[in-house]
This record gives structure tokens, sequence and C-alpha cells, in this order.
């Protein structure tokens, strides 16, 4: 099948989360499955500047808010890289430095109602198939709100591809005014309950939601916990009208890129590759080695005196040492990890490695309480590619106390490096990490650990067991091994791509 991605952002070229990661590893996937897979995003600065040559395919004059855009297609050539990408490329709207979504002071950008309306407007162009060449395509997959007018608008044409809308993450809405729907061009006939109007304004969302022809999310439980009150944000009950047309599919991860067997970012590299003796001596060296290494790189490791007190560097290199990558927001948990450090670091010898941006307050507390145990916790206010390999190759333990959390890509690849995750029982977290049991350690599924009551001392407690288990080497690494033995690739859940494709 001929099938168009539609995204606002994709890695390589422009990325701030896990949406990034799977609108660039699900069509590799879906290729090797057989399918034609193309993709189409904004023409950001950085992007058009990280092709190696651009082509000019098309020019469209398209409604903007008081004013037509000349908004021009264009076929990108990435650098070590034969896919076929497709830019659209509108100056006014595209041409600005930094992140897609917000400005420096970490706003939205005013006008990202307009920017992304014309985004899709330009889709739905690509729907009649690729000007110059004979490509049509049979599927448009559009992601996440910036993309939920693209059902919209491709429902207008006649004949016209399927489409297929994912919903990363329910809590983005792409939520604006009446004033702004008035102002886009929008059909008026829209402007209804049955179809983009939501409490007043109108989602950008809610639209690919009404408009595809089948709707997925990123996990079978956050399908049914969108479903209720708790997690709905009140679209439960339009995705409840939605029946059989919302499925869940969880997330994979490129297998490529986070392989510790060949990962550039690690100081050592090792797999598993079965159960003896020799190979589990194997694999446990590597991980002590790059969990040394992440303790000297942080300083929670001191270099000279590891050099001179051993028996002191090697109490700290038996400590577990705990991991967190996100970002520094409330839906990850981070104010319970805060309010509970003080206590782990007192009570245990536990230290902490910490990477991410968010909410101010939460980076000045995390600043704060790393000043106060510089021995013992490491924050790394921001984002780093190869650190956050480091972390998951030198941690003992992941931490992702999540509120929610549609699909989560780090925990799969905490699993994959051997790096046990803790997690809270929400969303595809609890549809990837087995909870460390009597039972599962009996019939060798535990995977890690997994918390059911959202507090700080119910974290704590969780941690602390996962902490006794750590003390039973022959368990822990029991459980490492389960862990990288997971399947975490995209073959079954590209394949559940394709049939749904198919079933549209």
């Amino acid at each position: 099948m001929n099938i168009l991605f539609a995204a606002s952002e994709a890695f390589p070229y422009i990325k701030t989360g896990g949406l990034g990661d799977v609108v660039h590893s699900l069509p590799i996937a879906l290729r090797q499955l057989g399918d034609d897979v193309r993709l189409v995003l904004p023409a950001y600065r950085d992007v058009m500047a990280s092709m190696e040559s651009l082509q000019d395919i098309a020019w469209w004059d398209l409604p903007g808010v008081g004013l037509t855009h000349r908004v021009r297609l264009l076929l990108a050539k990435p650098a070590d890289n034969d896919e076929f990408v497709y830019l659209i490329d509108v100056p006014a709207l595209f041409d600005r430095p930094g992140n897609p979504y917000v400005n420096t002071e970490g706003q939205n950008w005013p006008d990202n109602a307009e920017r992304f309306s014309v985004f899709s407007r330009a889709v739905a162009q690509m729907a009649r198939g690729i000007p110059g060449s004979d490509w049509v395509p049979d599927v448009i997959h559009a992601h996440d709100w910036q993309t939920g007018l693209v059902p919209a608008f491709v429902s207008m044409a006649h004949p016209r591809p399927k489409t297929v809308f994912t919903i990363h993450n329910l809590a983005y809405d792409g939520y604006f005014s009446h004033g702004d729907f008035n102002s886009l061009a929008l059909p008026p006939e829209w402007w209804s309950p049955q179809h983009v109007e939501f409490h007043g304004g109108f989602s950008m969302l809610k639209a690919g939601m009404v408009f595809a022809d089948r709707t997925t999310t990123v996990s079978p439980t956050y399908a049914r916990e969108i479903c209720t009150p708790e997690f709905g944000y009140g679209f439960e009950g339009i995705l409840k009208h939605l029946g059989d047309r919302l499925s869940g599919i969880i997330n994979g991860i490129d297998l490529d890129i986070w392989n510790p067997a060949n990962d550039a970012f690690i100081a050592c590299n090792y797999h598993f590759s079965g159960n003896s003796a020799t190979e589990r001596k194997k694999w446990q060296a590597a991980k002590a080695e790059n969990k040394k290494d992440l303790l000297l790189k942080t300083g929670l490791l001191d270099r000279a005196k590891a050099a001179t007190t051993k028996t002191g560097a090697a109490a700290k290199a038996e400590a577990p040492l705990l991991g967190f990558i996100g970002r520094l927001v409330e839906q990850k948990g981070v104010d319970l990890i805060i309010e509970m450090l003080p206590a782990l670091l007192t009570e245990s010898k536990a230290s902490m490695v910490i990477l991410g941006t968010g909410d101010h307050l939460y980076e000045t507390e995390l600043k704060k309480l790393a000043q106060q145990y510089p021995d013992r916790l490491h924050v790394h206010i921001g984002y780093s590619e190869a650190f956050a390999h480091r972390i998951e190759a030198g941690c003992d333990l992941f931490i992702m106390p999540s509120r929610f959390e549609p699909c989560g890509l780090n925990q799969m690849y905490s699993l994959r490096y051997g790096t046990p995750p803790l997690v809270n029982h929400t969303g595809g977290l609890a549809d990837t990490v087995t909870d460390t049991r009597a039972e599962t350690l009996k019939n060798r599924t535990a995977t890690g650990f997994v918390l059911h009551d959202l507090k700080a001392q119910s974290l704590l407690s969780t941690v602390i067991r996962a902490i006794d288990v750590y003390r039973k080497p022959s368990q822990w690494a029991q459980i490492c091994e389960t862990a990288m033995s997971q399947e975490l690739g995209w073959d079954t859940s590209a394949g559940k791509y394709q049939a749904l494709y198919r079933e549209a």
C-alpha cells in the first residue's frame, strides 16, 4: 500500500518527544513489510537546514488568517537517507528558530492554529497524489492534534484515500477559540458538537477523531483508559461513541538505535544471548563498566578518589544507582520523586541521575536537592541523546512514576538495556512491565516493579522493595535477563497497523 505519514515532528529531523521517535521508526517497519511509506513535515528552519537537497514539487494558494498563503511543496533529500520526505514550506509560519510549538519563553506560538491548519490543508492537497509523479496515497496516517484537521479536509475530497488518526497524548488537544475557527475559514457546518466544536471552542484533536476512518492510540490499556472520565479530558463520550473505530496498538522502539550491543554512546557494549553463567558474567561486567563510567561522568564518583580509594569506589559502585529521563512535569510524577528523594538518600545508600527539562519550579527544587546531596544526586537540566543512552546502560533501576502514560518509550529502552523499570500501573507502562512478585519470579516473567498507589511514600516503599531484590544477585540477574528478552521492536505492532490500513 501507499501510505503518507503526516506529522509535526520526526526523528532525526526534528524531535521534542516520543512522537518524533514513532514517526521515524514505524515507517521503517512498514517498509520492511512491503508498504511504500512517505513522510510529510512542516518546513521548519532546522529541518530545511538538515537536508542535503530540496526540489520544488508544487505551489498552492491556501487560506490562512485574513490572507492567502503561497505554499510550496518540497521533495527533500535527507543526508545519508534515501526515504521520501516532503516539506510544506510557508516561511511566514515555519521559518523561525527553536521549538516547533513554543517560543523561547516556553509559551505556545500565538499563530499555532493558523500554522497547523495551513499545514493540514496542504497535506489534504497531497491526497490527490504527488504532483509530477504517479504516486497516490491509499492511506494518510495523521498524528496528534497538529494534524487533526487532515482527516477533516481529506473527507471533502472524492475519491479520497482512507485516513487513520493516532492520538499520542490526549492531554494535548489543540484547543482554540470560536474566533480562531471563524478566522481560519473552516467550513461553517463543522461548527457543531458532532464535528469540531468543544466546550465553546474547537479542538483539532476532536476533528481527527470525528473525521478519521480509524482512530488509534498507542497502547491497549490507554485506549480503555481514555474512555473514562478520569483519563478522557472530556472526550470520553466521543471516544466511546467511536466503538470499534478506536483501537490501541502498543508502540515499538527502534532496535538499531537502542541496542546495547553496538551503542556508540556507552562505555562498554553488551547483549544477552543465553542463560549460561558465562554469558551472565559478560553482560554483568559490561553493565558494571557502564555504571562506573556514568558515576565518573556525573561526578558521583570522584575520579581521583576512585583511583586511590578502591574500597570506597567499590562500595559506591555496588550501591544501587537510579535513573530518570523525561519532562520535568506533574504528569511524569516528578513531584513524587522530589518528595521521596530526601528520605531515600537518607535511609539508603542509593544514588540517582536525572535528565530532563520542564517546569521551572521542579527544575529549581531538583537543583537544590543536588546541591544538598552532591555525591548522591546528579541533575542535568536539558536533554542529551548521548547522556540518555548512558543512563539507560549505567543505571540499575529506572524510575517512571507517570500519572498517565499513553505508551511510554523509556521503560522499553530500560528493558532493552537490562535496567528494570519501576513504573506506575497505567497506560503503556501497565502493558509492558511485569511486577516482581514471588509468582512472577518463579515463572520468570518479572521484568520490573509496578506501583499501584501514586503517593510519594508508596513510591519510596516500591523503590525500597526493588533495592531489597537488588541485594539478591541471582534474582536481580534473572529480572534483567527477562527484561532483555522482551520483544520490543515494531514487527508485531507494524503488522497490526498494516491490518488496520487494509481494514479501513
